[in-house]
């Protein structure tokens, strides 16, 4: 008996160890906003500070891998790349070339986050300029001006979008239903419209035995062929000034989409049929970020810019609002698969992901300013930003 409560007293004081896991592309490794490394528990009051530094203005997020964290900023007019040790925070390399800055209504500066792909970095710019670099030293292998080259037609606030990488090609959300490069070359394989795009991401989906990417465009969202740029189904999608900006978020087979307009869930079907509408939340608005599934439930910030903003649980298959917490910005969060890590407001928040209620961890002032870009946790360090260009690197393990 008392050997028995002793392991099991012991069992209750070990902190939890975990280890690291990349973040190699905007949404992380399973491109849902979720890494299965996981927090220590129990966790501090606070987390420490490793590093702060400067990168230029902008809200491109980071990518980790290894001992290297990527990330972009624009500083009089040129926008940067940046390769930093994931440790220190010291330039590895930093890539430059001629970008507006291009502040309408915002600070402007990049929006996109780099994509690491074999040993590759793949970045877009606001005005459509794509590189493709080496890793290890930021050399550039090929380069495009998509602008230039295909006489695109940008949105109001230009492209804001991450590449994302389908087998032998990169897909941008770039046109009405995106464009295709060689992943080796930068070659366009297909573009089918230089209309206006949306600024979200692409997001793959399987749906039944094919796997299709999921496009949020101007005006509706829409499943494409990688292989050949055909669109599988389109579903109508209007918001305010065409705001189409967090990915949909995949829940087996439907589909979780918001918008400015509000949210719905969306039954897909085999084939090209296109989906239909399970329910709605009009209380439930993701401007910027998309939100994090966990266990039934999406945990978001619903809101936008000029409204209050409130962080949200709701029941993934009613689309009731299980609870919401005011006091939120528009900031971002991603999470484990245990707990969710909010930044926004220059507040650093980490809850357990629980429908019953919300109850914070951790609650830590870690910068000033404006604070949307969505965090990142990977080999034990969470990564943040504000729109300024400042970078801060908290150690977690």
């Amino acid at each position: 008996m008392k050997i028995t409560v002793l392991f099991a007293y012991v069992l209750t004081v070990i902190p939890t160890i975990s280890t690291g896991e990349d973040w190699p592309f905007w949404r992380g490794p399973d491109y849902n906003g979720i890494t299965k490394e996981r927090l220590p528990v129990p966790m501090p009051d606070e987390f420490p500070v490793r590093w702060t530094r400067q990168i230029g203005i902008g809200f491109s997020s980071f990518t980790a891998v290894g001992s290297k964290v990527l990330t972009m900023g624009n500083q009089d007019e040129m926008d940067s790349v940046w390769c930093l040790d994931a440790k220190t925070g010291e330039t590895i390399w930093q890539h430059t070339y001629a970008c507006e800055l291009d502040p309408l209504y915002y600070e402007g500066g990049p929006g996109g986050t780099p994509t690491v792909h074999d040993g590759f970095v793949y970045t877009l710019s606001k005005k459509g300029h794509v590189f493709c670099l080496d890793l290890e030293t930021g050399e550039v292998v090929w380069s495009r001006n998509l602008i230039k080259d295909h006489e695109l037609v940008l949105p109001e606030w230009s492209y804001a979008g991450s590449p994302f990488v389908a087998e032998d090609r990169l897909i941008l959300n770039v046109g009405h239903g995106g464009i295709a490069l060689s992943l080796k070359t930068g070659e366009t394989l297909w573009l089918p419209s230089q209309e206006t795009s949306g600024y979200a991401t692409a997001v793959p989906f399987q749906n039944a035995d094919e796997l299709q990417h999921l496009l949020f465009s101007a005006k509706s969202l829409i499943a494409i062929n990688a292989g050949d740029g055909s669109i599988h189904w389109s579903f109508p999608w209007k918001s305010s000034r065409d705001v189409n900006a967090a990915d949909p978020v995949v829940a087996g087979d439907r589909l979780v989409v918001s918008s400015s307009a509000g949210t719905k869930m969306l039954q897909t079907f085999p084939g090209n049929q296109a989906p239909e509408m399970i329910w709605e939340q009009k209380d439930m608005k993701w401007y910027f970020n998309p939100g994090v599934l966990i266990k039934g439930h999406i945990y978001s910030l619903h809101g936008t810019t000029h409204r209050p903003t409130e962080l949200m649980c709701t029941d993934v298959e009613t689309g009731e609002i299980s609870w919401a917490e005011e006091g939120f910005g528009s900031g971002g969060l991603v999470a484990t698969e245990e707990h969710v890590i909010v930044f926004d407001l220059g507040i650093l928040t980490i809850f357990r992901a629980k429908p019953e209620a919300y109850e914070p961890i951790v609650c830590q002032q870690i910068m000033e300013g404006k604070c949307w870009t969505a965090p990142v946790f990977a080999n034990g360090r969470i990564f943040c930003r504000n729109a300024e260009g400042t970078v801060v690197a908290i150690l977690v393990k």
